[in-house]
């Protein structure tokens, strides 16, 4: 049988004669061998003599010529798709009678719908060594990627379909598009299925899809093979199944998918079954609707239903697949000796018949057929009308060039490939009113343009799986949300993954973010770790409690000085203020409300000004206050020497006190000017010490200068103590280096303990320290020195004698 498949079927004679090779006959072993006459590509070669007959009564393409045709039957197999080639390039007597010579027969082959057949087709009419006439090979159907048909191999190539090469990758795009990231996929296991399924697993990882199997069935393929593809499918994860299959396997998958109930699945198909009315049954309509898919371009052929429903054996007696045709279709047969089958009256209509090859609705392979034809007509319009014979001209250039209308207006071209532009109508299997699946355009596809713009998709129209409006989810790990990351699980593909909150400090504002991305210097991330917000500025203010306790505290040792010093003026003239040294007394207790103010410097935003000014502050008002105690100590010494009335104090004294103050308050203000000259402090944004925050602090500009302006400070208490010390048991009733003593005991110990404090506190909690310190020892030297002598003064006045301060009265008593 798979050799007399191939013998001629029908022909017409013409000046012109374009050849066809068509499947009329089907194979399938599901579980014995059988054939049965294949409706649509019956359809599709009377398509094409209904094309022919169309070129024939036109007046303006080619005139005056006749166009005939050449049939074959290739029934899809490589061995019968030889013998059609051979019978059509070298006529029927010759290439079945074994010869190989003389004329071609065609100028043009119109064929076919397998891959197979038109590879064989393609070799034998571009590489057959025929003296006069090149041959044309223009295929209606065969759309497997692009890089199968070298131009150089198949120098005769013409495709009036699209290559797959695009939609494998359209695929891949649409797949994206809906955000399946995990997919099946099953393909027809022959070069349309291989080579489009290879196209799109190499395209799906660049848009970031991963798929979970890919299996392979054929229209050949044993039961158990076929059983054991759909349970794979069955037991996979992925809910969505990517079918590159021709109609005849998607047929066979389907029928084994009905066994063993496999629903569920979003199916997403290629144009070779995706608008097949052989598979728009209710029965596969359970599993089916929702599917979504390429087809080419859907043609309206005016008249072609006509010529379809007049189709009669009694057009070609001789035809036996005229009649074949005729008796599948209504049932019957012309031969009376069958048993159990009516006889075929010839009377029968097909007007009273729906099948695939009256049904016109989806004019999509057809319309390819009716197109090749006629680019068949124009090459040799063209070729005639520049006076060129068609025995001796290549027409191969001709059909390169043709640009041309069809009556519905769809242009037909072929770029340097042979191919037509590659667009496509993006298809949804839906149902209607009264429930039968029907084929709705939801979008279209064009390659052509720019990315992002090749789509055109109406979501709102789609009908998923199971009829339902609400899009399907197919992925193998559920989606990370903003502020997390994806990490790729050891052993499996990418697309299954963890999601890992992202670190501090960084953020992931998009779904699925591979990594997340650290924030900008001043910037930290939120809560969410999904937006990057200005980090808190921290720094000691007037406003925080702490600031607010500080600022109070300064204030009222400056007020508590001020009160001192009322209470001494006002007891200017009394023995112990005399005794005290007044002059000291005030400069000291001026000094000390300049210690308790110069903290408020420290607290508030860092500037410019009040970074320079709260060390120069500090570092002169603590100078000029121990300088002040330092000069009282030695004038405290040199009184006490000073007892009888021939040591009496000299008169220079006083201005001996003023230049020692002078003095040493001098050596600080020096230190400050060549510190502020050379490297000033400055506001600073520390952004190390905490990574979630910025600390505003002054920078020392030169940590040198700081530390000899404390260390100077921290000598002069030295001295202080040392002198004070050694004084503080000379007899008198008021021995002021007593006091002095205990106010550099606490000033000292204050100091010392500040340095470890300070440079271990953090944040603003260093300025802290540091007025604590500045404010600690402040209260110590007001305390101790002048808490005494206020006592007395307001407390015990009698004992504000002169006699007392010398220690008199006890020897009256004695």
């Amino acid at each position: 049988a798979l050799y007399l498949s191939a013998l001629f079927q029908t022909h017409k004679k013409g000046d012109i004669t374009i050849g066809g090779a068509f499947s009329g006959q089907m194979y399938l072993i599901v579980h014995t061998l059988f054939y049965r006459i294949s409706f649509r590509e019956f359809r599709f070669a009377q398509t094409m003599m209904f094309a022919i007959e169309e070129i024939n009564n036109s007046s303006s393409l080619l005139p005056n010529v006749s166009v005939g045709y050449k049939i074959f039957d290739s029934c899809g197999s490589t061995l019968s798709s030889t013998r059609a080639a051979m019978g059509l390039i070298n006529g029927q007597e010759r290439t079945f009678g074994k010869t190989c010579s003389g004329q071609s027969t065609v100028h043009a082959i119109v064929g076919a719908s397998k891959s197979s057949s038109t590879i064989v087709l393609s070799q034998i009419a571009g590489t057959f060594q025929i003296p006069v006439v090149n041959m044309i090979n223009i295929s209606f159907c065969i759309s497997f990627c692009i890089f199968s048909f070298n131009r150089k191999v198949h120098p005769s190539f013409f495709r009036t379909i699209p290559s797959d090469y695009y939609q494998s990758r359209a695929l891949a795009q649409l797949v994206k598009y809906f955000g399946w990231t995990w997919v099946g996929a099953v393909r027809s296991d022959n070069d349309y299925g291989n080579n489009g399924m290879a196209t799109f697993i190499e395209a799906a990882p660049q848009e970031g899809i991963c798929v979970e199997y890919s299996e392979a069935i054929s229209g050949t393929s044993l039961y158990e093979q076929v059983e054991r593809v759909v349970r794979v499918i069955k037991t996979g994860t992925a809910k969505v199944l990517v079918a590159f299959l021709g109609y005849d396997e998607m047929d066979i998958l389907l029928e084994e998918a009905l066994r063993q109930n496999l629903t569920g699945l979003q199916w997403v198909g290629s144009e070779s079954w995706i608008t097949s009315s052989n598979l728009a049954l209710n029965r596969y309509s359970g599993i089916l609707t929702g599917s979504i898919g390429f087809a080419i371009k859907k043609g309206k052929i005016a008249g072609l239903q006509d010529f379809l429903l007049q189709v009669h054996p009694s057009q070609d007696p001789q035809n036996h697949i005229l009649k074949e045709f005729w008796e599948e279709t209504f049932g019957c047969s012309f031969q009376s000796s069958l048993h159990g089958t009516k006889q075929c009256s010839g009377s029968e209509r097909l007007r009273d018949i729906k099948n695939p090859f009256t049904d016109v609705s989806e004019l999509r392979i057809s319309n390819n057929v009716y197109k090749a034809v006629y680019a068949v007509a124009h090459a040799m319009h063209s070729m005639l009308k520049c006076g060129e014979n068609s025995e001796t001209v290549n027409i191969v250039k001709h059909i390169q060039d043709v640009n041309f209308s069809l009556q519905s207006g769809e242009k037909v071209s072929f770029d340097e490939r042979g191919d037509p532009a590659a667009t496509y109508q993006l298809v949804n299997w839906q149902r209607n009113s009264a429930g039968e699946p029907v084929f709705v355009a939801v979008g279209s596809y064009d390659a052509s343009l720019p990315n992002g713009k090749q789509f055109t998709i109406e979501e709102m129209n789609i009908t998923w799986v199971g009829a339902s409006r609400q899009r399907p989810i197919s992925v193998c790990s559920e989606s990370c949300l903003p502020g997390f990351r994806q990490a790729v699980i050891k052993g499996k593909p990418i697309c299954c993954f963890s999601c890992i909150a992202c670190a501090a400090g960084e953020i992931s504002n998009s779904s699925n973010s591979a990594d997340c991305s650290p924030c900008p210097l001043e910037y930290w991330s939120n809560e969410d770790h999904n937006k990057c917000v200005p980090k808190v500025i921290e720094f000691l203010s007037y406003e925080e409690t702490m600031g607010t306790l500080l600022t109070a505290f300064s204030l009222f040792g400056a007020g508590l000085t001020l009160v001192v010093s009322f209470v001494f003026f006002w007891f200017r003239h009394t023995p112990l203020v005399k005794a005290s040294n007044s002059e000291l007394s005030f400069l000291l207790l001026l000094s000390l409300t300049f210690c308790f103010l110069c903290s408020l410097t420290f607290i508030g935003r860092p500037t410019d000004w009040s970074c320079m000014l709260r060390h120069v502050a500090f570092g002169i008002a603590f100078a000029l206050c121990i300088s002040c105690i330092l000069t009282k100590t030695i004038t405290v010494v040199i009184a006490f020497k000073a007892r009888t009335p021939a040591n009496t104090v000299p008169q220079c004294l006083a201005s001996h006190q003023r230049m020692g103050v002078v003095g040493g308050t001098f050596l600080q203000v020096l230190v400050c000017v060549v510190w502020l000259a050379l490297a000033p402090p400055f506001p600073h944004k520390n952004t190390i010490y905490a990574a979630e925050r910025i600390i505003l602090e002054c920078n020392l500009g030169s940590s040198i200068g700081f530390w000899v302006v404390l260390g100077y400070i921290g000598l002069l208490a030295v001295l202080c103590l040392i002198l004070a010390f050694l004084a503080r048991k000379l007899p008198d009733n008021f021995n002021e280096a007593k006091f002095i003593t205990f106010s550099m005991l606490i000033f000292s110990a204050v100091w010392v303990t500040f340095i470890p404090a300070y440079v271990s506190s953090p944040g603003k909690f260093t300025v802290a320290v540091e007025i604590f310190a500045i404010l600690a020892s402040s209260f110590g030297l007001l305390f101790c020195i002048f808490a005494p002598k206020c006592y007395i003064l307001l407390l015990k006045p009698e004992r504000n004698t002169k006699n007392h301060m010398m220690g008199r009265d006890q020897v009256k008593t004695s």
